[in-house]
């Protein structure tokens, strides 16, 4: 029978050691403070503004909300961001993605000051995660997945980690965090040849490829890792990446349930990195 890998038990470690932060903070008098950037009223947007919301009230966090119409042009969020930059008061900025097509989301992200970029978005975060360097912030569904094996103590160190999927917010960032954390890394796709018996040869999997049922249950095999990073919607509510409609008769050691799991760390994980970003900013400051 596999093992439930929960998120709420990861979430409540992570808000008890940010807590923590919080209170060699206070003793700074100083309170993170999020600005969340949005334009336009994408569904999957405001579910996460609201879980956000929800989590850094929970923690005593403020936070800022701008709302941008989704025909708004460039300049306006460039601004935005340029303000947010220089208030020593915003210590981290959340950018919903992805921005309308008629807006050049490189340009806009990059505008993003890595001290503040909090989902690791801007290239020069992710230059950070890939080289190693501890520049910028991971992006927080990818830093999800790892908190998780870590909580549920999977050792990371020697083991084979397969990754389904490539993009630059989850597969890639959790790839190179795993090759860091010395396990031996494949990276696949929906045009990977034979990806079952990739799958088949993993200790770890992450399935992060934005597809449901790319991997079956009959791809597991035992003492297997799962981490169903998929959220798709459909006509029975949310279901994830992977193909297994009895989660607990699987042969895998343990499985992320979809709704449940990843998606309900990534706030923690926010609300960790915006005290972080809270604390470096303090301290640089009185260097």
């Amino acid at each position: 029978m596999a093992k439930i890998l929960k998120g709420a038990p990861v979430a409540a470690a992570l808000d008890q050691g940010t807590a923590q932060m919080l209170q060699q903070l206070g003793a700074k008098g100083v309170v993170p403070k999020l600005l969340m950037l949005r334009v336009g009223e994408r569904e999957d947007d405001l579910y996460y503004q609201r879980a956000a919301q929800k989590r850094l009230d929970k923690l005593g966090m403020e936070y800022q909300l701008l709302e941008l119409p989704e025909d708004s042009g460039d300049e306006s969020l460039l601004q935005a961001i340029a303000s947010a930059n220089a208030d020593l008061s915003i210590h981290g900025i959340l950018l919903f993605l992805p921005l309308p097509k008629t807006m050049d989301q490189k340009r806009i992200v990059d505008a993003i000051s890595p001290q503040k970029d909090l989902d690791g978005a801007s290239s020069a975060s992710l230059a950070g995660v890939y080289s190693g360097s501890g520049c910028g912030f991971m992006p927080c569904t990818a830093r999800s997945c790892i908190e998780i094996l870590r909580h549920y103590g999977c050792g990371i160190s020697g083991k084979r980690a397969v990754v389904v999927g490539r993009s630059l917010v989850i597969g890639r960032p959790v790839a190179m965090k795993l090759l860091e954390e010395n396990a031996t890394v494949t990276i696949c796709h929906t045009r990977t040849r034979d990806l079952a018996a990739e799958v088949a040869g993993a200790d770890i999997l992450v399935v992060a490829a934005g597809r449901p049922g790319v991997v079956t249950s009959g791809m597991l095999r035992r003492e297997q890792w799962v981490v169903d990073v998929g959220i798709n919607p459909g006509p029975d509510g949310i279901r994830g990446d992977l193909d297994c409609p009895d989660i607990l008769s699987s042969p895998a050691y343990g499985i992320t349930p979809v709704p449940g799991g990843v998606g309900s760390v990534t706030t923690a994980v926010l609300a960790r990195q915006l005290a972080e970003a809270a604390l470096l900013q303090t301290d640089s400051r009185r260097i």
